[in-house]
């Protein structure tokens, strides 16, 4: 009885199967490819980045914020209200953080977040009367550094951000509403 060769010869399901694999390849590192280039110089490859005029500080409503889950620490109530959030053609997601303590006072933050350097930016804030108080001179920090709240941080984690790259509007909103990362974000392509 004649003893079968170890090795086969290639069927056409074999090479139908590798084909199918290194298309289903090409495809996934082309999609990678443009959404990287969607985002082309909003990264930290261009030197040249500038960031767009901010709008002034849009109005806000502290019963429309949707909550981040804080740490166990943070004794305040921490929100985003969703008709702030824009994500600009720079890069940046921009939005207002409602703050409230157990008394019912209210505050609120103009904040940014450029999601390819990993960075915050605050505007603008207003106290209990709503009034916005502008910052002359708004620097950008890290997210995960020693920032006051972590709530920049959350948010950026849970909505904002896919990585390096700005999420699409509806994918932050989705996010916040959800408490969920979305499970297919794209990112911005703005």
């Amino acid at each position: 009885m004649p003893r079968s060769s170890p090795t086969r010869a290639p069927t056409d399901h074999r090479i139908m199967n590798k084909t199918k694999h290194r298309a289903l390849a090409a495809t996934l590192l082309l999609s990678t490819t443009f959404a990287a280039w969607g985002q082309a110089g909003n990264g930290l490859d261009n030197l040249d980045w500038v960031e767009d005029k901010e709008p002034p500080p849009p109005a806000f409503s502290a019963t429309r914020a949707l909550p981040l889950e804080m740490p166990n620490y943070v004794s305040v109530r921490v929100g985003i209200d969703p008709a702030t959030v824009t994500v600009g053609k720079d890069g940046v997601v921009r939005y207002v953080v409602v703050m409230s303590n157990a008394t019912g006072s209210v505050n609120a933050v103009y904040e940014g977040i450029r999601c390819a350097s990993d960075q915050v930016k605050v505007y603008a804030r207003a106290g209990a009367s709503g009034d916005w108080s502008v910052l002359p001179e708004p620097t950008w920090r890290d997210v995960n550094g020693n920032q006051p709240s972590k709530h920049a941080l959350v948010f950026a984690r849970l909505a904002a951000c896919d990585v390096r790259v700005a999420n699409r509007l509806d994918d932050v909103i989705k996010a916040l509403q959800t408490q969920q990362k979305p499970r297919s974000a794209k990112p911005s392509m703005n």
